[in-house]
Formats: C-alpha cells, structure tokens, sequence
C-alpha cells in the first residue's frame, strides 16, 4: 500500500506491485528515482535496483516463506523448486547467493531452520520429535545435531536455559 500510495504521489501509473517486485508504466526519471527511494526509506523500505541484489532477496523471500510459514514439505527437491520459481539454472542462483552473501543457500536455509526450531522450543507447544517432523527432518537426532552445530547447544539444554532465564526473572 505505501508503494502504491508513493507511485501515485509520483504521477506513476503501477502494472503490478508485489512483495519485492514493481512494474511501472512509464520509465521514471532520475528525480522520481530519487524521491521513490527517499520515501520507501522513510516507510523502513528499501529500493533494490540492482537485478543481482534483487534475485537474492527473491532467493530469501521464497526460503523464508518456506520455512516459517509453510508446513507442506515439498514435492521435488529445493533446487529444482527454486529454480523453478525464479526461472534460473539453480547453479547461477547458488554462485551469486554465495558469491554475494558469502554463504551458501544451504547454509542459510539451515541457519532459518534453526531459528524457527528455537521459535518452537520457545513456544513450548511441540516436542522435540514433533518440531523434527514438521521441519522435515529425517530424525531426531539430525536436527540435534545440526542444532548443536549452529548454536553450541543442544535442543534440550536451549529449552532449560529459557526456563532458567524466565524464573530469574520472576524473582526479580
């Protein structure tokens, strides 16, 4: 809404606006650029226009997608979904992911499944085995292992330490 609502202040007609992505009629003038770049600033957006660093972000929003608000596991695997989704070879995706990013799409991929395995640890709704389940993982143990290997601690000590904090704090 706050893109659509600057474009018009602008007199610039939208052919779409989407999460991540805007497509104008007309072809904006440097003034325009700049005003549509102070504004989204001042609304806490920020305007890519970069095509490179506009595809890693495309690359981050369909990771975050799916893994903090997806429950579906996919029917193919990442690669071939993701290049799939962005219309590129999957080895240019991962070369510029890393080369700008210096990571991997892996390594980022494990490191949102982390945190959404602490969200849910938090929440203290699930199990263990139930967290492992629905964040797709093969067992158990692989996810404490991979939990242990991102953040030094094991799932179960994760969720005593949250219990220890909170009751420090209500003696306070």
């Amino acid at each position: 809404m706050v893109v659509k609502a600057e474009l018009e202040k602008l007199g610039l007609h939208y052919i779409v606006v989407d999460l991540g992505e805007v497509e104008i009629m007309e072809t904006m003038s440097d003034e325009q650029h700049d005003l549509f770049k102070a504004a989204l600033l001042k609304s806490g957006l920020e305007l890519l226009d970069d095509k490179k660093a506009v595809l890693i972000q495309k690359i981050k929003n369909v990771i975050v997608e799916l893994i903090h608000y997806t429950d579906e596991p996919l029917r193919v695997n990442f690669s071939n979904f993701l290049s799939e989704k962005l219309s590129h070879n999957y080895t240019y995706l991962a070369n510029l992911f890393s080369e700008v990013q210096g990571t991997t799409i892996e390594q980022y991929i494990i490191a949102h499944k982390i945190e959404r395995v602490k969200e849910l640890l938090v929440y203290n709704e699930l199990n263990l085995t139930e967290i492992a389940y629905l964040m797709h993982y093969s067992s158990v143990s692989h996810l404490s292992n991979q939990f242990k290997k991102i953040t030094g601690l094991t799932p179960s000590h994760f969720k005593a330490l949250r219990h220890k904090r909170r009751s420090m704090l209500e003696n306070l």
